[in-house]
């Protein structure tokens, strides 16, 4: 089974920085994509930052420029790293994983708290 744990959440003020650890118990070798997604109350999750296994990133419009996904395969471990955070940043991050064999796996989530 896949465990996918995140960390790096906290309180921060705006315009200060985080970065997000995600690390996954199957070798990251074998995962096609690893993708951050976010939560805020009342609102959907949303997909913000994904990294290919080739090391293609993507990013939804609202965070480019801001947050930056890498991925350490040595260390099984994918980066979020938010600089400039904003208020509207708020939210439970989520990292998940998936697989070559179409599977998908999901972390519990680390919470991102913005104070104006």
């Amino acid at each position: 089974q896949v465990r996918v744990v995140e960390s790096g959440g906290g309180l921060v003020q705006a315009g200060g920085s985080l970065r997000l650890s995600c690390a996954a118990s199957v070798s990251i070798v074998s995962i096609n994509v690893m993708d951050w997604y976010r939560q805020a109350p009342g609102n959907k999750r949303e997909l913000v930052a994904r990294i290919t296994s080739g090391g293609s990133t993507n990013y939804a419009d609202s965070v480019k420029g801001r947050f930056t996904i890498s991925r350490d395969n040595a260390k099984h471990t994918v980066y979020l790293q938010i600089d400039s955070l904003k208020p509207e940043d708020t939210a439970v991050y989520y990292c998940a994983v998936g697989t070559g064999l179409g599977s998908y796996y999901w972390g519990r989530g680390t919470q991102v708290t913005v104070s104006s």
